[in-house]
């Protein structure tokens, strides 16, 4: 291996440097919403059992305040409304965040190739003789992939750090389904609460995150039931923390 070599493999060879790169790539991608799911669909579901928590918790504290019943609804909608625009800012901020940042990968492979070509050859050789290619039919395949660029630079970012420039969506898309994803848990949890005052917003808040729960273990191909399981255990639990510990405040203020 000569010098300049070494310097662009850091001291490795071909396959110690592909190996890292790899595994730079999987860590890379490891998202908030992941590859696997569309970033809408996920954003939209964690946007949705977000707000099936965030209202019955503020429920929970305007009714140990003794706030009329009128003022709690128009007060939850108000919040809903705030906290739509939120999700949709920070989701599609988040969305350009990754997206700005794998523009700046794209830029650094760009670089690599035009100047290290000798190098991603080597590196497309020890990626392909994985894949079970060899001798004339293995040069055959790094000939065509170096002869364009663009399918060059498509490769080695995918291949070599394992991002999927397909799974990339405009920020804008993703922020829409947090808002989306707001929107509808919101009506459900608080139509809820309308036809039934008393104990209706945890009804709406476990239905949207039953439902939120079943879409993302679908899409995701995991287990739908575990998932909602444990996604509804968690919500009861943070309910009745909070509920125990506004009681106990409650009846601390009145001895007092």
């Amino acid at each position: 291996m000569s010098d300049n070599q070494s310097a662009h493999f850091k001291g490795k060879d071909a396959i110690g440097h592909v190996a890292e790169a790899q595994a730079h790539g999987i860590i890379s991608a490891a998202e908030v919403h992941g590859i696997e799911t569309p970033g809408y669909l996920s954003a939209g579901c964690d946007a949705g059992r977000e707000t099936a928590i965030f209202l019955p918790f503020l429920w929970l504290l305007m009714t140990f305040l003794h706030i009329p019943a009128a003022d709690i609804v128009s007060s939850l909608a108000i919040f809903s409304l705030g906290w739509l625009f939120w999700k949709l800012g920070r989701s599609a901020w988040l969305g350009w965040f990754r997206l700005e940042r794998l523009n700046r990968v794209l830029e650094e492979e760009r670089w690599e190739i035009e100047h290290h070509r000798q190098q991603e050859r080597d590196e497309l050789g020890v990626l392909y003789a994985t894949k079970g290619f060899e001798g004339k039919l293995l040069e055959d395949v790094l000939d065509v992939l170096m002869a364009d660029n663009s399918r060059l630079l498509k490769v080695m970012v995918e291949e070599e750090l394992g991002l999927s420039l397909a799974s990339s969506e405009h920020p804008l898309k993703q922020g829409m389904g947090a808002a989306m994803g707001v929107f509808l848990s919101a009506l459900v949890c608080l139509a809820a609460f309308f036809v039934w005052p008393a104990y209706g917003i945890f009804f709406g808040s476990f239905i949207s995150i039953s439902i939120s729960s079943y879409l993302m273990a679908r899409f995701a191909g995991n287990e739908v039931i575990p998932a909602i399981i444990w996604n509804l255990g968690l919500a009861i639990l943070s309910f009745g923390c909070v509920y125990f510990l506004l009681d106990w405040m409650s009846v601390l203020a009145r001895n007092v």
